[in-house]
């Protein structure tokens, strides 16, 4: 059966080879697991439900892995993305005051209109449209954004009234707890131990316990109820005039997000062909639809991971790496104490209403870090290029906000393009949506 579903002779690998492939990917993006119900349940953010966030965030990255293995038989799972999550929590949910319920519906309707692009096969022009250095810029102000929280999540930056930010207490224990895992988790990174973003988080929290920092409330236990966020999201309420910037936002990141992540994997397991990968408009409409069907889980937009080359190195090369991959997101569910204990939050010190979480704020730091690496690929000699890529960086941190950085970056590229004498090089699409931006600002401010 195996081999008749997925070819796993044909494409030079075992099942045994493919199970460990499936173990090791799950390893390496076991993280979110912790991480996602921390940053969707911030009261700063979303507020949402923690453990019925971790359930979600669990069974969809299940659902969306078990797709990807069924319709594109490919070794790449999923689960809800860094960046993307930051996104629904902060800046829509808590920036612009948007109920959970209806952010899950844009995050609904952004899969649906990827899944239609998918079909129509519109998305090569959108992506063709984008310059690089939006592309590229976008990557690593998410990068630096998340750093930011995790930052601020350790303790290590706090608000100030004169310099709106400063150094904070590094004498506060669970800060010292953060700085500690995070130097620990980056030996790790440095000695190429796989999984180590997930190990660090587990010796972090085992340290929190030890300094009495965080407080144990077991391992394993009953998986907690879903019934808080299932099926709560606002499909007809999200449609309104003032979603459909987010809505484009939350599809933008999605697409660039797995088409990135699809070409960098497929390169790495030596999938391409003629620089394209076979089945492409598979794997895309399996990440569309597991996104749609997260969002009615309960969690933010579902993507495809770059962890999964993490598998692929393993000899993985079909979607039965998938099958063992997603049967490990569903066993975690029991886990719910554990995750409960690493993803809660510390009372920061003067702040009645902002927690601290120790324990995964350095996972935010370390992916951060690994976000913004594609600076390397700004043409940084072309200001064109530079200034609105160097926009799109700074701002997001800056205003706490990914679609204002994005924003910036669109509106100042078609103008320092027209003048540099440059402007047939910018397609038509980012001249629409540039003066769109524009009216965005001047009418609502």
């Amino acid at each position: 059966m195996l081999e008749r579903v997925f070819k796993i002779s044909e494409k030079g690998s075992t099942a045994k080879r493919e199970a460990l492939a499936g173990v090791t990917t799950f390893m390496t993006m076991a993280y979110i697991i912790f991480v996602n119900p921390s940053i969707l349940s911030s009261p700063a953010g979303a507020g949402m439900d923690f453990d019925a966030v971790m359930v979600a965030t669990c069974l969809g990255a299940a659902l969306a892995t078990v797709l990807m293995a069924f319709i594109a038989n490919y070794p790449i799972a999923l689960a809800p993305g860094m960046g993307l999550n930051v996104l629904f929590s902060f800046n829509i949910c808590a920036g612009m005051g948007v109920p959970w319920q209806h952010a899950l519906g844009m995050v609904f309707w952004a899969g649906v209109i990827f899944t239609l692009l998918t079909l129509v096969r519109i998305r090569e022009m959108i992506v063709d449209a984008v310059p690089d250095c939006i592309k590229f810029g976008a990557a690593a102000g998410i990068g630096a954004f998340i750093a930011f929280l995790g930052l601020k999540d350790a303790g290590v930056i706090t608000a100030n009234p004169d310099t709106f930010v400063a150094l904070g207490d590094l004498h506060f224990k669970p800060t010292l707890l953060a700085v500690c895992g995070l130097l620990f988790t980056a030996g790790l990174m440095v000695r190429r131990v796989r999984g180590a973003i997930l190990w660090g988080i587990l010796a972090t929290g085992i340290a929190g316990v030890l300094l009495d920092v965080v407080q144990f409330e077991g391992v394993v236990g009953r998986a907690p109820s879903i019934e808080p966020v299932l099926g709560e999201l606002e499909i007809l309420g999200s449609l309104r005039l003032e979603y459909l910037e987010p809505i484009f936002v939350l599809l933008f990141f999605a697409m660039f997000d797995t088409i990135g992540t699809l070409i960098g994997v497929g390169e790495q397991a030596g999938f391409m062909v003629d620089g394209k990968l076979p089945r492409v408009s598979r794997a895309l409409f399996a990440d569309a639809v597991g996104s749609t069907a997260g969002a009615a889980l309960g969690t933010s937009t579902v993507t495809c991971y770059i962890e999964s080359a993490s598998g692929v190195a393993e000899g993985g090369r079909t979607g039965f790496a998938n099958i063992i991959t997603a049967a490990l997101f569903v066993v975690a569910i029991f886990f719910a104490p554990l995750a409960r204990m690493i993803g809660g939050g510390i009372p920061a010190p003067g702040f009645e209403n902002l927690l601290l979480h120790p324990v995964t704020a350095p996972a935010l730091v370390i992916v951060g870090s690994l976000m913004i690496r594609v600076l390397t690929k700004i043409e940084w000699d072309d200001y064109c290029q530079a200034l609105p890529a160097f926009l799109t960086i700074i701002v997001m941190p800056l205003t706490h906000s990914i679609s204002n950085g994005l924003a910036l970056g669109f509106i100042t590229y078609p103008i320092v393009m027209l003048m540099a004498g440059r402007g047939r090089e910018v397609h038509a699409l980012v001249y629409v949506l540039a003066g769109l931006l524009i009216m965005r600002y001047a009418l609502l401010g």
